[in-house]
């Protein structure tokens, strides 16, 4: 059971082939370039790596325009390439997911071409059509801002084709059957050449109703998620879809399944945007009620958990005043927003690289109920470049030294320039002069994985909130084969006291050790535990002792 459900205890890593290793001096990455640095990420503690797209595109949405499902963009290489990348990563241990983009393709797909040229064509179902411009087709755009209609007019199609997304990403119909086929096809293909499960991207519009008469509302199509579950565990047990589906705590379940049987993870983007304002604000309430908010409910069922990743950091669902504190916060200046909604930059100059900080977000995510998701760089504290356009500007080449472009390509131009000067430069944050410090963010970053793998009770066990009087302390339990593990967090920047019994439910208190120091707890005399915790610190607890860890033979 514990294998097949790999994804419970796992750390994802993120990154785009393209931003990663240059092996050929082009300019671009490759995967030859990042089958190279497999033993880096090894070596991290990354047990899965996600892959954003890489298949055959024009290239004007980061490679999210598709025109070829079944190939490698010439530029990244070859289906040969990513097979012996996908081998690498088997013989170290490590699972690979990669993107499915299939709410629209590219307006270069030959399917596409194929609708628009002929109303009598095989492929003209494939996609969204109307006579008339429909109602609304102000409304809805996804990159608001930047988009003006979801409903643009082709002209030898003569007709308006439906794009959620940029006009020249026309929406597949995903309500016709042999799209669905397709779409299995798709996922079949990838499957056979070493893939363990997709992030699934949009998943809300992948399954939604869509046409010129479908009202504000649209229904979606749950039983397609069932049958894209059902048809990957048939073909690999193990598999997984991740899905991007932004939504309320109250539609997970339609997402996870009545009984846990559709898709098996989702980002937690309630838990996320929370967290943001907490650090913000100081305030550790809110999070704390969406992390009780968004219990799945099932055993299979699992939250991915993130802090940056490679969109801007979407605060849609706070409310107007919740998101003005964090943009007052993390992202004052215009042009470091996006979309009127989003932050974009990257997590360390959000934070304004204060390590104290820094450490209290990326301890609080590898401790929050799900999966953690590291984005490629992050481990490094990488900056942005805001002189870039939309999203680019957190899209740049890995800075892997202090030489030429970072280290990433040997080449006289790069397909976005590595970040230079300034405090985020690669002359000075780079993996190879972090791997040299003892007490560098990379070298941390390393312990705190090692340390989440030994705890398995944060992915597989129960959370529980343990109650403080303190808004700035959040005090977290789980439990799981009668063992247990508590988590504190300060996120105010001042000392606290901090008070608690740390017992469940029946039980007596007990010594709490300290897993990444030596501080540990005793219970008082009154059965509560009680000491100072620094401004924005954290500690790491098993309660009972590591003998408990030391007693479960079969994790």
């Amino acid at each position: 059971m514990i294998s097949d459900l790999w994804y419970k205890n796992a750390v994802v890593y993120c990154l785009s082939v393209e931003s990663f290793m240059d092996s050929d001096g082009d300019g671009v990455g490759d995967f030859r370039g990042l089958t190279r640095r497999l033993d880096y990420l090894h070596g991290l503690g990354v047990t899965a790596i996600w892959l954003m797209p890489f298949q055959a595109s024009p290239g004007r949405d980061d490679g999210y325009d598709v025109s070829n499902y079944y190939d490698v963009d010439p530029r990244y290489g070859t289906l040969g390439d990513f097979v012996e990348f996908t081998h690498g990563c088997k013989q170290r241990g490590m699972r690979v997911l990669i993107d499915l983009v299939v709410n629209h393709t590219s307006n270069e797909h030959p399917w596409f071409k194929s609708a628009r040229a002929d109303p009598k064509s095989p492929y003209r179902d494939w996609y969204v059509w109307s006579k008339k411009k429909p109602a609304g087709a102000d409304q809805g755009m996804v990159f608001p801002g930047v988009q003006k209609t979801t409903w643009t007019y082709d002209e030898k199609a003569k007709a308006y084709y439906f794009h959620r997304f940029y006009d020249f990403q026309p929406d597949l119909n995903t309500s016709n059957p042999e799209v669905q086929a397709e779409l299995l096809r798709i996922m079949g293909f990838w499957i056979q050449l070493g893939v363990c499960g997709f992030r699934m991207d949009a998943v809300p519009f992948v399954i939604a109703e869509k046409g010129p008469d479908v009202g504000p509302k649209p229904k979606s199509q749950f039983q397609m998620l069932r049958d894209f579950r059902e048809f990957l565990q048939w073909r690999k047990g193990d598999s997984v879809i991740l899905g991007e589906a932004n939504i309320l705590p109250k539609e997970a379940l339609q997402y996870f399944g009545d009984d846990g049987d559709r898709i098996q993870m989702m980002f937690n983007f309630w838990a996320n945007q929370r967290l943001f304002l907490a650090l913000a604000t100081g305030d550790a309430r809110p999070l704390a009620k969406a992390l009780e908010e968004t219990k799945p409910g099932y055993p299979t069922a699992q939250w991915g958990l993130f802090l940056r990743n490679h969109d801007e950091l979407d605060l849609g669902r706070l409310t107007d005043d919740e998101r003005a504190a964090v943009f007052a916060a993390f992202g004052p200046d215009k042009e470091m927003q996006l979309y009127d909604r989003g932050i974009r930059r990257r997590l360390a100059p959000m934070l304004k690289a204060d390590r104290r900080l820094m450490e209290l977000a990326y301890s609080l995510m590898f401790t929050l109920p799900g999966t953690p998701v590291l984005r490629y760089g992050d481990e490094i504290g990488m900056g942005d470049d805001l002189s870039l356009p939309e999203r680019h500007c957190a899209r740049t080449p890995m800075q892997w030294s202090a030489e030429k472009n970072g280290g990433f390509s040997n080449g006289a131009k790069t397909y976005l320039p590595a970040i230079s000067g300034g405090g985020f430069g690669f002359e000075t944050v780079n993996v190879a002069q972090q791997r040299r410090d003892p007490n560098s963010f990379l070298n941390w970053i390393e312990r705190v994985i090692r340390m989440r793998h030994e705890v398995p009770e944060i992915g597989w066990g129960e959370m529980s909130l343990i109650p403080v009087r303190d808004k700035a302390i959040l005090a977290l339990r789980y439990d799981w084969r009668g063992a247990a593990v508590v988590v504190i967090h300060n996120l105010d920047p001042e000392p606290r006291e901090v008070a608690f019994r740390s017992g469940a439910d029946g039980d007596g208190d007990v010594r709490l050790v300290d897993l990444l120091g030596g501080e540990h707890s005793d219970p008082g005399p009154d059965g509560r535990h009680r000491f100072a915790i620094e401004g924005y610190g954290y500690r790491w607890f098993r309660a009972g002792g590591l003998d408990e860890a030391m007693r479960r033979k079969d994790v």
